[in-house]
Formats: C-alpha cells, structure tokens, sequence
C-alpha cells in the first residue's frame, strides 16, 4: 500500500468526525504489518476535556482489535487545513508508544498534496521508557 492508498482510507474516514463544536474534521489510518486499515475520527465532547484525537481513536480501537507494540507500520492524517495537519503533541506520544521509530506519518492538508514525516522527526526527545 502506498502514501496514497492510506490516505485515501483517513480522507475517508474524515467525513465521519463528530466536531461539532470545532468544525474542525480529522481522520487518521492506521496501515497495520498484517495488511489491514484501522481508521480513526475525532471525537468532540462538550467537555473539551472528553474529545478524543483521529490518531489516538485509530491507535485505540487498533488495540481493541487485538494490535499490539510493533504491529503498526505507518500513519495518515487528513484534514481540511490550508497547512499540514501533524498530530498533536499527545497523539505523537501515544504513536511513540505503538509505532517504530522510523515509522513514516503521512500529514495532508485540504488538497491532495501529502508531506512525510519520520515519528522520530515528529518526536525527536520522546519519552519512550520508564526507567526505575
């Protein structure tokens, strides 16, 4: 599967965002070792504090599958921004958590054009292990 194949599957998956307060969409696809897509939408609450992000939801419901540490390959964000749309700062640390380093993450913006980012570059001081 190639950049635009999954993003493809997070332009998709946009349209199914529940932003009501922010009018502001964003899909996220998850492309898995085993082939498969994992989507993902964000989630608005009235709370604020309750609204879930397109990459946390897609990373979420991936783990409730049964996906595990290592079993991610890459990322797709989609929004409808004039900008690239990366993934907020909590995304990139639970993506930190799931993905390899050098996983590619494919941001868009409103058009077709699609940018490419290592997670390490995304994440250069990660906090990726507990030491005790």
């Amino acid at each position: 599967m190639n950049e635009n194949q999954l993003m493809g599957y997070a332009r998709e998956a946009l349209g199914n965002s529940y932003s009501p307060y922010s009018n502001f969409p964003v899909g996220a696809a998850i492309l898995c070792k085993d082939g498969n897509i994992i989507t993902g939408v964000n989630v608005e609450n009235a709370s604020f504090g309750g609204t879930n992000c397109a990459e946390r939801s897609a990373i979420f419901t991936a783990v409730g599958k049964g996906y595990k540490k290592g079993d991610f390959l890459a990322i797709a964000v989609a929004g409808k921004t004039k900008g690239f749309l990366p993934p907020c700062c909590i995304c990139r640390q639970v993506m930190v958590e799931f993905f390899e380093p050098d996983a590619p993450v494919y941001l868009t913006n409103g058009t077709q054009e699609i940018q490419v980012h290592s997670l390490k570059d995304l994440v250069p001081l990660s906090f990726d292990k507990l030491d005790i």
